[in-house]
């Protein structure tokens, strides 16, 4: 058995800043109303014609991969986590495989939407251990933008969601480090319709249809306070759940990275969790709930600013759709 670890992360976000006052345009809303309640100042969306899934996640990929003094026939395999990928079918995994110019090395989708990250984190812990790769690239990325119901019926989350993209190489650990402690991964799907795209769907008359545009079935659907009350008890048990598994207590955390779904949602753990601002990273404030994206993009913000230093305990937590929820304990 191997230990895996984080070598190092990378990101790209859109170059386009859309603020709170431009979603007033579009939509019944204002500053202050976004502000309260998700903490949201600006997002960034994604142009179309230039930013694509596949070739954000190849520039934070580049980024990751120059920054781990990785070559390009080093990586042995590619995990790509998004719920909005470029086509229908295939997954991209293989258009960033493509993209990048890798050989014909494996590529693995995962749809685990604000978890997708983390989910896909553990699944490379899990190869490198058994020793069957030794540095896999893992990717979450999303343009949301595109599918969102910017009229006043779709302002919740049409305020919240972004675009960009992360990027982490994971590697083999050398002797005497420890790298990824442990993952914790959960799912719920009773509560699956409260955060949900139905359309398109393999399972209805048709994929494409004038009434199901007209119903709305393409925009996704939330309702915000159930995800809200749901959120805060899965995050507190998921991370209490890595704390006690590695017989650790919140005290040992040097950096808790938590997935940008609300900055609401942050500072309630912060504060039950009684960890000072210099121990949580939050980036939603600038860069809004880029699903799959979030947590990788933070960490290479984090490590830019300083907030990553060798050997300090980093807790990653995620809640989603699904609900599916989950955590991770690493050294860095």
């Amino acid at each position: 058995m191997y230990n895996s670890r984080i070598l190092a992360a990378g990101h790209y976000v859109p170059e386009r800043i859309v603020t709170n006052d431009e979603l007033s345009q579009m939509m019944n809303t204002s500053n202050e109303w976004i502000v309260e309640r998700t903490g949201i100042q600006e997002r960034r969306w994604y142009t179309p014609g230039i930013d694509t899934v596949t070739n954000m996640a190849a520039k934070a990929s580049k980024m990751a991969m120059d920054r781990a003094g990785v070559q390009q026939d080093d990586i042995d395999f590619i995990i790509f986590a998004t719920i909005t990928p470029d086509y229908f079918l295939p997954g991209n995994g293989v258009l960033l495989q493509r993209e990048m110019g890798f050989k014909t090395i494996g590529a693995l989708d995962i749809r685990n939407a604000c978890s997708g990250f983390i989910y896909a984190l553990s699944v490379a812990d899990q190869f490198i251990k058994t020793g069957m790769y030794q540095k896999i690239l893992v990717v979450g990325a999303e343009i949301q933008s595109s599918a969102l119901d910017k009229s006043d019926d779709g302002r919740s989350s049409a305020v919240i969601f972004a675009d960009g993209a992360g990027a982490v190489v994971v590697g083999r650990a050398e002797a005497g480090q420890t790298g990824i402690i442990s993952t914790h991964l959960h799912s719920e799907g009773s509560h699956a319709e409260e955060l949900y795209c139905i359309a398109p769907s393999s399972s209805g008359k048709e994929r494409i249809s004038k009434e199901l545009i007209e119903r709305g079935d393409f925009f996704l659907k939330m309702n915000g306070n159930a995800v809200f009350k749901h959120a805060v008890v899965r995050f507190m048990e998921v991370i209490q759940e890595a704390l006690a598994f590695n017989q650790m207590t919140k005290d040992d955390i040097d950096l808790l990275v938590p997935h940008q779904a609300n900055l609401r949602i942050s500072q309630y753990i912060q504060q039950k969790l009684e960890l000072p601002d210099q121990k949580v990273f939050n980036n939603i404030m600038h860069l809004g709930n880029t699903t799959a994206g979030t947590i990788p993009i933070a960490l290479s913000q984090a490590w830019e600013q300083g907030r990553l230093k060798e050997n300090d305990l980093i807790c990653l937590a995620a809640f989603g759709s699904g609900f599916s929820w989950a955590s991770a304990m690493l050294r860095w």
